[in-house]
């Protein structure tokens, strides 16, 4: 089973040479297909537009949300491609990864003028043995 680090590192490489190639400005569905694509070449598991299910309430929703891409079943990536993007995109990726019992996503931002402004790791309830340079939400 490939470690969180190699999950993660591995997304944000395949994505600074997509941002690089590719530049900012295009569709939000172009860089999910390129990215996903260019993870399979890498050997992951990758899921577009993974419905996920969940109940609150004794009521359950078949549908309650996609994730952009689920990455060996444990990295969630949620891909914007916006000028800037707004507190609400944090929070959003942060409720996937509890409702999904998850550890780690990626909030990428294609549209940043760099990559760097515009990639983000949410953690949520990621041990303290785990990789510290995963752990920026807490």
């Amino acid at each position: 089973m490939k470690s969180l680090d190699d999950i993660t590192d591995a997304i944000v490489d395949a994505s600074i040479n997509i941002h690089k190639d590719l530049g900012p400005g295009l569709l939000e569905s172009v860089y999910e297909v390129v990215l996903a694509r260019a993870l399979e070449k890498r050997g992951f598991r990758v899921e577009r537009q993974k419905t996920v299910c969940f109940e609150y309430d004794e009521m359950v929703f078949e549908e309650g949300f996609r994730a952009d891409l689920l990455v060996e079943g444990r990295v969630v990536v949620e891909l914007k491609s916006v000028e800037k993007l707004a507190p609400v995109h944090s929070k959003q990726l942060l409720t996937y990864l509890r409702l999904m019992h998850l550890q780690v996503g990626l909030l990428i931002n294609f549209g940043a003028f760099t990559l760097k402004e515009g990639l983000h790791r949410i953690v949520n309830q990621l041990s303290a043995s785990a990789s510290p340079h995963l752990r920026v939400n807490q």
